[in-house]
């Protein structure tokens, strides 16, 4: 449930090495200075157009990792079940912790190898159940919180950042409107599920750790929300469940002093679920998005992402109030990141209804 991270990292690059590379234009940031750095076509030495600074013969930059999606993604969620009816006036206290490590998601026209990213992440959420309007409903409240460790190489010279921070919350209103009527938790237990129609709409806040003079962040500095619809069909004691969505990104004007444009990103996730007995059931997830690509100062970047992703869920109830949900997902195509594994915990209490 963690937004975007970004990394960076500095290194000292002489002219043979930076011949070598294959890019004849690259777009660098160094501090929260601009500098730009153009082969000549003669495959001369590069010659700096402004801001750049020499020591001796080499010359400091700060590579910039675009796009780099950590476990919390909103375009990588998986998330059994979101649109299954659920008695009027529970509460839902949720605490979660993931893991994921793997390639980072970086821009290919950067001469980067091994990128890796290994992230210890950390929620807080809680949700509500409603009436609306006689329809069953939702609300919900995610509070991530991450540790975020990078590697990388430019021209066989190694890198790395640490940073840690809460993340950018997110706030989430879901209604079903079809074949999921609002029930008590009495009326509840003479409800058969079929068809379920729904919808919902997410919105994350800029208030997650971000410095302006740095890459690595845990928050992005920017609005962003997510209009999804979702579709649920029952057959005995199984559920297949599709929802679509798209991620619309606002601008992050303060990028290390430029601006950062990202267009929006499209999804589908899927979920076959079976319900072993009450309270116990198991999924198989997986989800497909693409787009993402991000503009820098009016300069676009080779980042548009198109990748698909594959996991499981078991959920284990321990008693009437608290339950465990063990999760995990592994990237299975990815042209831009999302070739890690993702695996993690969380414990859920619910009170109230009558519970």
């Amino acid at each position: 449930m963690a937004r975007q991270a970004m990394a960076s990292f500095a290194f000292m690059v002489d002219d043979e090495r930076w011949n070598r590379a294959p890019q004849d234009q690259r777009q660098l940031f160094c501090g929260v200075r601009r500098i730009v750095v153009r082969r000549p076509k003669d495959g001369g030495s590069p010659r700096r157009v402004r801001g750049s600074r020499r020591r001796g013969s080499s010359t400091l930059v700060a590579l910039v990792f675009l796009g780099l999606s950590v476990s919390i993604a909103a375009a990588q969620e998986l998330e059994p079940r979101a649109y299954g009816n659920v008695p009027v006036g529970l509460n839902f206290l949720l605490l979660g912790y993931g893991y994921s490590g793997g390639d980072v998601a970086t821009d290919p026209s950067l001469p980067l190898q091994n990128a890796e990213v290994d992230t210890h992440g950390a929620v807080l959420a809680y949700a509500r159940t409603l009436d609306v309007w006689g329809m069953s409903g939702k609300v919900d409240f995610v509070l991530p919180y991450a540790f975020v460790d990078g590697t990388a190489e430019l021209a066989g010279q190694a890198g790395e950042r640490k940073v840690s921070g809460f993340g950018d919350p997110r706030l989430r209103f879901s209604v079903n409107f079809f074949g999921a009527p609002a029930l008590s938790l009495a009326e509840f237990k003479n409800y058969e599920q079929d068809v379920v129609v729904g919808a919902s709409f997410a919105l994350w806040a800029p208030l997650g750790q971000y410095d302006s003079e740095k890459i690595l962040n845990i928050g992005t500095n920017r609005w962003a929300f997510r209009p999804q619809l979702g579709v649920s069909k029952t057959w005995g004691p199984l559920t297949l469940e599709l929802a679509p969505d798209i991620t619309f990104y606002a601008d992050n004007r303060d990028f290390l002093g430029a601006r950062r444009e990202q267009d929006p990103l499209i999804s589908v996730q899927g979920h076959l679920i079976y319900h072993l007995r009450p309270g116990i059931w198991i999924s198989l997830d997986g989800t497909y998005y693409t787009g993402g690509r991000t503009t820098i100062n009016g300069v676009k970047g080779d980042d548009r992402q198109e990748n698909t992703r594959l996991g499981a869920t078991l959920a284990l109830p321990v008693n009437r109030y608290h339950s465990i949900k063990l999760y995990y997902s592994s990237g299975v195509t990815a042209r831009i990141g999302g070739d890690f594994d993702n695996v993690g915990i969380a414990w859920q209490y619910r009170f109230g209804a009558g519970l």
